[in-house]
């Protein structure tokens, strides 16, 4: 029996796309083989991943002025190649720092040379918010930022205009979740186990004069041009990464209907939620200010870690999994990834009545 799975990554996947792929595990597209074990040099992946990145730039309405490329090494290799291509050492590059991920891709961009300039932090406050005023540099390189902060529960509502650099962002956690106006963004990326597809690709979105400015005489595989220049296939990619996840742009697509539609879908599981905390007297607190909560990430604390564990025990009793917090806070954590079904955000709510029924 399968259970309802709250994980923060690797998360939960669409069922159609499961059932598709479980279909043709042993024969894919016709060639007598798994889709993992054809060449990533034959004519079927080539088109499959070809028809990925297309699927992909409509979904987010992206036009030639944009590139997908299909890279490994999880979002934390993006934290190095970033400073190396564009920030090198002795140039400045400017990050907000929202909590964990955020705080982590600096620390590497200062290891990698780069001169970091904090232009915002919510630390003061332990990453209760997302900040709205900024103090960047004169003249830095590019401003990063982590759109949804799976560990403390907070995400952009919007994000800076007429900021002195192009924007870059790691969206790994709430990607496709929403539609996304990139038009002040150079770079974005995003580790595919969240709303994407299983762990070991990543995808970036990059725009080719972006890439041409930066720097030379880069390790291959730590720069963003051979990416470029080989269509992502200058060694192997994570072939099944990639067709899991064009099975997920298409159900994006075809079942759901789009982002714009998927967002209301994930903004009314998240509202149900944020109204059983807020309805519950204190029983369940959430970590997060409103303004800044996220709807894919939703952070609690009960009145005792005591509490809590006994709250984790007996939701996985019930086939709820994958809701303890994150390791670094501690806490309880409902992950309502695009696949997660409204109806299972309901079951979880009447698991927590009824929890808060018997303890309160």
């Amino acid at each position: 029996m399968r259970v309802i799975n709250f994980n923060g990554g690797p998360a939960v996947l669409p069922m159609p796309v499961l059932e598709q792929a479980a279909a043709e595990m042993l024969d894919w597209n016709g060639t007598g083989m798994s889709v993992m074990e054809n060449s990533h040099r034959s004519k079927e992946i080539a088109a499959m991943a070809a028809e990925t990145q297309e699927t992909l730039k409509q979904l987010l309405g992206l036009g030639a002025d944009w590139s997908v490329l299909f890279c490994q090494g999880g979002a934390s290799l993006q934290f190095a190649m970033l400073p190396l291509n564009f920030a090198p050492a002795g140039a400045v590059s400017d990050y907000v720092d929202t909590g964990l991920w955020s705080t982590k891709a600096l620390e590497e961009a200062k290891i990698c040379g780069s001169s970091v300039h904090v232009a915002a932090s919510s630390k003061a406050d332990d990453y209760t918010y997302i900040p709205r005023e900024y103090s960047f540099s004169e003249s830095p390189r590019y401003i990063y930022l982590c759109s949804n902060n799976t560990v403390r529960g907070t995400r952009w509502p919007s994000f800076p205009k007429n900021a002195p650099a192009p924007l870059v962002g790691d969206f790994s956690s709430e990607f496709l979740s929403r539609p996304l106006d990139l038009s002040d963004f150079s770079l974005v990326f995003a580790g595919a186990q969240k709303n994407v597809g299983p762990a070991g690709l990543t995808i970036v979105l990059i725009r080719p004069d972006f890439a041409a400015a930066g720097q030379k005489g880069l390790p291959h595989m730590l720069d963003y041009r051979t990416y470029l220049a080989n269509d992502s296939m200058y060694n192997t990619p994570p072939v099944y990464a990639v067709y899991i996840a064009g099975l997920v742009f298409k159900w994006l697509r075809d079942v759901m209907g789009g982002l714009e539609k998927m967002e209301a879908y994930n903004q009314d599981k998240a509202d149900l939620l944020y109204d059983c905390l807020d309805q519950s007297g204190g029983f369940y607190r959430g970590t997060a200010r409103p303004d800044s909560r996220s709807p894919m990430n939703v952070t609690f604390r009960l009145t005792n870690e005591e509490l809590e564990k006994t709250f984790l025990a007996e939701a996985k009793k019930e086939g709820l999994v994958g809701l303890g917090g994150h390791r670094s806070v501690g806490g309880v954590r409902a992950s309502l990834y695009n696949a997660m079904p409204r109806e299972s955000v309901q079951t979880l709510i009447s698991f927590m009545k009824n929890f808060m029924a018997k303890n309160g």
